[in-house]
């Protein structure tokens, strides 16, 4: 299949042993007008060098080296630099099927549209598949961007660039937002305004790998409370566009904001539920604020709910007994 240039970009920090399979997995591709950008952030292991060979053994791709700033900082330099028409994103722990992306591109080729994603899947280090947090459509799917956006904030949809191809004009006026996390749903939410569909296809093409001391994978405690506080922002975020441009989603949208903070108010460490931590107290006076509509939601199961009420009413005390109980 001959067509136009696709750009993969994969951000790299310090993954000597993960690196070789997934370049080899998009070297392998049955759609060869690509071109890989290997964006080396900074690794201090011989990572880069790896980077440098790799691309000894294949002219397409193209290595980059910065200083450490994060994967978000890595896929701009990425998007910065590409020259398809196309772009494309993987993560350096994990590896694709071969037709992965002949078939996203055909679908754009042939219905007309600039973005397309294909289902994934999740294996641990043993190789044992995880249960899937993302299930694929049973056929070809087209998503208005009303009906993607519902899907995300119902916990149904796919945020993550790894499983898509979109046209790079959708990129000329955005990037990934350096400094936070939870950047592909804030990006892919800024992008659904400029799409007419997203296309979904049935299957999985893409293999996530998660394994114990992954760099792409750990977090610590302070960045997975930091990962919870920008979620809460981003719902923020995406109630603000609801409200302003899909107001029938706003049910949902406030539902997605309480259940955010649920998440949040369950993993913030104990020690920062302050009257000086100004996040935190916001997280409870929102929950406060909206208890008629958690009461009300469809969308909240009972076990939502009940921890939302008394979350509201004593977070402190929830907390130490729910971190009592995980211990049991």
């Amino acid at each position: 299949m001959e067509g136009p240039l696709i750009s993969i970009i994969i951000p790299v920090y310090n993954i000597m042993d993960c690196l070789p399979r997934c370049v080899a997995s998009v070297c392998a591709q049955t759609y060869r007008n690509l071109e890989l950008i290997l964006v080396d952030d900074g690794s201090d292991d011989g990572t880069g060098e790896l980077c440098d060979r790799l691309a000894e053994g294949d002219e397409r791709i193209r290595v980059f080296h910065k200083e450490n700033g994060g994967s978000s900082s890595a896929r701009n330099m990425g998007i910065d630099n590409a020259q398809g028409e196309y772009l494309g994103f993987v993560d350096s722990d994990d590896y694709i099927e071969p037709d992965m992306y002949e078939r996203l591109l055909t679908v754009l080729l042939e219905r007309g549209g600039s973005a397309a994603q294909i289902g994934r899947d999740e294996e641990d280090e043993n190789g044992v598949r995880l249960a899937d947090i993302c299930v694929p459509p049973k056929e070809l799917t087209c998503y208005t961007p009303e009906e993607f956006l519902r899907e995300l904030l119902l916990h149904k949809g796919d945020c993550s660039f790894c499983t898509k191809l979109l046209a790079r004009d959708l990129f000329l006026q955005a990037r990934f937002p350096e400094g936070a996390l939870n950047e592909d749903f804030y990006l892919i939410v800024h992008l659904l305004q400029k799409t007419e569909c997203i296309y979904s296809l049935p299957g999985y093409g893409y293999h996530v790998y998660y394994r114990v001391g992954s760099n792409t994978r750990k977090k610590s405690r302070e960045e997975f409370s930091r990962v919870y506080a920008d979620c809460v922002d981003n719902a923020d975020m995406v109630l603000r566009l609801v409200r302003k441009r899909y107001p029938a989603l706003t049910k949902i949208a406030l539902r997605f904001g309480l259940y955010q903070r649920l998440e949040y108010l369950l993993h913030i460490p104990i020690r920062q539920m302050r009257r000086d931590n100004t996040g935190y107290c916001a997280c409870v006076k929102f929950i406060r604020t909206h208890m008629g509509t958690v009461f009300a939601s469809r969308y909240l199961t009972a076990k939502n709910k009940l921890y939302l009420l008394l979350l509201g009413t004593a977070p402190k005390t929830v907390r130490r007994l729910h971190a009592g109980i995980r211990k049991l």
